[in-house]
């Protein structure tokens, strides 16, 4: 399948915010409003170090993912932490989320980057047969304290 994957723009809000529920409903949360609305004026001032892209097909949004570069203290490039994938049910397993995954790896590429990771659920089975063939699982256990 050929699929269109670009930056989100000022005028894709409308078409952003049902993939961005998606998201959320998939993992079973809900971000208040105020949030979702920060975070869309994050990604697009060019200040801020969050990004976003949207794949299309035939003029139609399919899919979504966010990333966020930053400083590590193990490289002298940033780390780039792809925080959100989401693609439509019914377009789920056409390749749109290896292609929007391939879009942050040239993003990174070219922002000198010296990582691309992230994290998913144990229980996605059908994310991580695509992770494992794109990307090395290293093994490490995720710990989180809510503030």
């Amino acid at each position: 399948m050929s699929f269109e994957i670009r930056p989100v723009t000022s005028d894709d809000h409308d078409v952003w915010l049902p993939l961005w529920r998606g998201y959320q409903s998939f993992y079973k949360t809900d971000i208040p409003i105020e949030v979702s609305e920060t975070t869309w004026q994050r990604f697009l001032d060019p200040n801020q170090p969050l990004h976003a892209a949207l794949a299309w097909q035939d003029g139609k949004p399919i899919g979504m993912v966010h990333w966020i570069y930053h400083p590590s203290c193990w490289t002298t490039g940033d780390y780039c932490y792809l925080q959100d994938l989401f693609v439509a049910p019914d377009m789920r397993g056409t390749g749109a989320g290896r292609k929007l995954i391939e879009h942050v790896y040239d993003h990174a590429k070219g922002a000198s980057a010296a990582r691309v990771y992230w994290l998913t659920q144990e229980d996605n089975a059908t994310a991580i047969k695509l992770y494992d063939r794109i990307a090395d699982r290293p093994g490490f256990v995720q710990y989180r304290k809510m503030l």
